[in-house]
């Protein structure tokens, strides 16, 4: 393997450094290469590369090699100087970052240490919106720019335009990497936050996997009523249907903080959630999930907006978040210097 030193420092647009060969990075290395990219690949774990090196991609054994050996034998050359540069950093190899987890992530990036130097790192790594802010102050440290993603979207999508992926963070870097970018899916930056992008997966998600518990505790209440889910199938089929005008009002009125209980109220929200969580619980059925539900409806009853339609959870749950939030400033500031906050 060879060191550090002896790595080449040519940059051209055409090479991307894939890191991360799990089933999401082996499709994004696989979509880049049949788009034409030079596409040098990297795992932790060995022997994930073994199709992608069939289609064309360069093997390295690090994380460092991986970044520093994206190049190309083009004439678009960029000396090291210029690469420090704001433009030619923004125009120099791309690196592509994608492992389980904020961990995982920080590193790689620390193993690639300062051959990321000069280059543009696209993170596709599922993390929080806090870890992703970090990141790009890291990021500007060390000399490199940082780019946030979010893939919305399953592995069969990459490379078509079903595939949708959001970026945040540095614009000048997605500009000069869109059309590198295109080759994955539909791309969209969605802001300079770099926590925005992660921001957006984790609303999105949110929303899937609720919906996804919802779609197995009812299949297992059914089944514990003796009701097959194929036989419930064609009815909960039609549910998805009333999702896009109702995500629309929804996201409306949140937006205009107006919750007029005209269609469905707190109120009966909380008579429905009730009764579906005593049904689940005389089946002897967790509902750890819709009894945490059942509570905030109560609360916002209690609270004197049961005749507020159910949009109106979103400012109890807001007002929820702004008062912790208040309450750990407070805390902070009344923290001795150097002592943590409790």
């Amino acid at each position: 393997m060879p060191n550090q030193s002896s790595f080449p420092t040519p940059f051209s647009d055409n090479a991307v450094a894939v890191l991360g060969l799990g089933p999401m990075g082996r499709a994004l290395a696989g979509a880049l290469l049949a788009a034409g990219h030079d596409v040098t690949v990297w795992n932790r774990t060995p022997g994930r590369d073994g199709a992608l090196l069939a289609q064309g991609a360069r093997p390295a054994e690090s994380a460092a090699e991986a970044v520093a050996t994206a190049t190309s034998t083009s004439t678009a050359i960029a000396t090291a100087a210029s690469a420090a540069s704001s433009a030619a950093a923004a125009g120099s190899p791309l690196v592509l970052l994608c492992v389980r987890d904020q961990s995982a992530a920080r590193a790689v990036l620390d193993a690639a240490g300062a051959a990321l130097r000069g280059r543009t790192v696209v993170n596709a790594t599922s993390i929080t919106p806090e870890d992703a802010r970090a990141n790009a102050a890291d990021a500007r440290a060390r000399g490199f720019r940082l780019l946030e993603a979010a893939i919305l979207t399953p592995t069969p999508t990459i490379g078509r335009p079903q595939g949708t992926v959001l970026l945040s963070g540095d614009p000048e870097a997605f500009t000069a990497h869109e059309p590198t970018l295109r080759a994955l899916g539909t791309v969209r930056h969605v802001g300079t936050d770099p926590g925005r992008a992660a921001a957006f997966d984790a609303a999105l998600l949110d929303l899937f996997w609720t919906t996804v518990h919802g779609l197995v505790h009812a299949l297992a209440l059914a089944r514990a009523e003796g009701i097959s889910g194929t036989e419930l199938t064609p009815y909960a089929q039609g549910l998805p249907q009333l999702l896009p005008p109702l995500i629309e009002d929804f996201a409306r009125r949140a937006d205009e903080r107006r919750h007029p209980g005209d269609r469905s109220s707190v109120a009966s929200a909380e008579a429905g959630l009730s009764h579906v969580a005593h049904t689940a619980r005389a089946r002897g059925l967790d509902t750890t999930v819709l009894d945490a539900a059942l509570a905030v409806t109560r609360r916002a009853v209690e609270a004197g907006h049961g005749s507020d339609g159910v949009s109106g959870l979103v400012e109890l749950f807001a007002r929820q978040a702004a008062a912790t939030s208040a309450g750990v400033r407070r805390s902070a500031r009344s923290s001795p210097a150097g002592a943590p906050a409790r």
